[in-house]
């Protein structure tokens, strides 16, 4: 469970980072908004399912 605790750090800065692009890219053109916001929401979902990939092999392997 450690070894999950570790590697959930990965997932996290990544959706960190996408929303931190994703705010600044609003801020430049607030037009684009609603493009840059499917992709973020892509991205969080990609990020996501590492996190839950990881958590189902730190059960399966435990």
């Amino acid at each position: 469970m450690i070894g999950y605790g570790l590697a959930a750090i990965g997932p996290g800065v990544g959706i960190g980072l996408i929303f931190a692009a994703y705010i600044n890219g609003v801020a430049r053109q607030p037009e684009a908004q609603s493009r840059l916001q499917n992709i973020a929401i892509l991205g969080f979902a990609l990020a996501e399912a590492l996190a839950i990939i990881g958590i189902a092999l730190a059960f399966v392997l435990n």
